[in-house]
């Protein structure tokens, strides 16, 4: 394994502990069930013998074993390694750390650590290409072998379970199930946004070397220079195009700014960037 290697797993590890703890000393105990594998071992620890902590391990074992059945070679090396271990996880959590009730008497405070902590963990293993597993393995089956609408179907799936804790707790449980099925989403969604943030610059003006020089031998990045003309002075301009991090924009936006004052940036956020140095599909 290369050394990028080694870092994306110590991630893919970290982020899926992280969304271990959140399930487990969070959502198990107050009962939350919303959303996925983990939300229906919280209706199966209610209805079953079975503790949530053994449901889940089980569940997601078993979608595993049939992910390996219908996906084959397709089925991602990350996706079983993040899905093993959070099992191994939360049932060795259930075995060290034994939960006789929630950690506080504040429910909806439970609920935003219910919902941050997975939801922040998911989203840095979609970045790294993997998933915690559970209902992910039935999208990956879905898309493969079927075309249904991958996002509708597992919306559906999320949503029947959180409205079947409605029949199997009290309704102030159900109801903070339900806005945790809304949030989860939303903040997946943002955290995502944020750790796959650049900038976009877009730079008029009439030396554009100096600046190219600085993209590719200071910040390691690529340009595109265009000619152009000014609508009102008629003179000749040039306009450069490039993206980076945030870190490298700042760096650019300084020297642009020394160099050439008179320069017209535009810089705008932009979270969808393909290609070599960003992200390969």
């Amino acid at each position: 394994m290369k050394k990028e290697d080694w870092k994306e797993y110590a991630a893919i590890t970290a982020s899926t502990f992280l969304v271990a703890v959140g399930i487990y000393f969070f959502k198990f105990p107050n009962n939350f069930t919303f959303g996925g594998v983990s939300g229906l071992s919280v209706v199966l620890g209610k209805v079953t013998p079975l503790s949530p902590s053994a449901s889940n391990f089980i569940l997601n074992i078993l979608l595993i074993l049939i992910g390996f059945l219908f996906l084959g070679r397709d089925f991602g090396v990350k996706t079983v390694y993040s899905s093993l271990l959070l099992s191994f996880s939360v049932s060795g959590l259930a075995r060290f750390f034994p939960m006789r009730g929630p950690l506080t008497d504040e429910p909806l405070l439970e609920l935003v650590f219910a919902v941050a902590l997975p939801a922040f963990g998911s989203a840095v293993l979609f970045h790294a290409g993997a998933s915690s597993g559970g209902t992910d393995i039935l999208a990956m089956i879905l898309k493969k072998h079927s075309s249904a609408d991958i996002g509708r179907a597992l919306l559906l799936c999320d949503s029947l379970i959180t409205l079947s804790s409605f029949f199997v707790f009290d309704i102030k449980t159900a109801l903070l199930s339900c806005l945790g099925l809304f949030t989860k989403s939303l903040v997946i969604d943002g955290v995502i946004e944020n750790i796959n943030l650049s900038k976009y610059f877009t730079v008029i003006c009439s030396n554009p070397e100096p600046i190219c020089r600085f993209i590719v031998q200071k910040l390691n990045r690529s340009a595109t220079v265009c000619d152009a003309k000014g609508a009102y002075s008629h003179r000749h301009k040039y306009v450069v195009f490039t993206v980076m991090r945030r870190a490298q924009a700042i760096q650019l936006r300084r020297f642009i700014r020394r160099t050439e004052p008179d320069a017209f940036i535009l810089i705008s956020n932009t979270s969808e960037i393909i290609g070599k140095g960003f992200h390969s599909e």
